[in-house]
């Protein structure tokens, strides 16, 4: 007696017959993609596809970031200004550091206590800087390029650091004062710039008995 089971993909689970126009029908055939599909990135202005995530924070210098990707408005006069406040900060620190080695100048082979201090106290200063910006935000937007990456960025010398620090290892002293060198500086710098950034922070923030009393 012929089959009469009706010719159904499902009937042909497995097939491997060339002439079949379905061809072999398995599991996943059948029940098909699981899962939700994944997002996708939402595409930027001329349909390029975004790489960041659009809640990221902007650069609070020049304004650029995933929720600047609109045209701004002077974008490109904002960042001529922040160059010029930085060239200008630089320079200024620069010639700070400068006026500093003139003052104190170190002999050869003794200890870089110039730039040691130099160093040191840039770090502290932008302890201090930060500080400040952290507490209170509302300031211009060129405060933080201009003391920081421009003033104290110049005032700093890290290059000098190391040459001086170069020299002292082979030096008549002996490496121990070149070691010593290089090890304490970034250990003063970074104390430095932490312990001035907590206590700068402490100090601005309002405290809530303070409030309480002006009430």
């Amino acid at each position: 007696m012929p089959d009469e089971t009706p010719d159904t993909p499902s009937s042909r689970t497995g097939s491997a017959d060339p002439a079949d126009p379905v061809g072999p029908v398995g599991p996943a055939d059948a029940v098909g993609p699981t899962g939700p599909p994944a997002p996708e990135a939402p595409p930027r202005p001329g349909g390029a596809t975004a790489l960041t995530d659009p809640r990221d924070p902007v650069d609070p210098d020049t304004g650029s970031g995933p929720r600047s990707a609109a045209p701004r408005t002077g974008g490109r006069r904002q960042e001529a200004a922040t160059l010029a406040v930085i060239a200008v900060g630089g320079a200024l620190g620069a010639c700070a550091r400068y006026g500093a080695t003139l003052l104190w100048p170190t002999e050869p082979g003794a200890f870089p206590w110039t730039t040691f201090a130099v160093n040191v106290t840039g770090c502290a200063a932008m302890g201090v800087l930060m500080g400040l910006l952290t507490v209170r935000t509302a300031t211009h937007r060129l405060v933080r390029p201009f003391l920081g990456t421009g003033v104290l960025g110049g005032y700093t010398t890290f290059s000098t650091y190391t040459v001086e620090g170069n020299h002292l290892l082979g030096g008549d002293p002996g490496p121990g004062l070149g070691l010593l060198y290089l090890a304490a500086t970034p250990a003063a710098a970074l104390l430095a710039v932490w312990g001035a950034a907590v206590l700068t922070r402490r100090a601005a923030t309002p405290r809530p008995h303070r409030l309480r009393g002006r009430a």
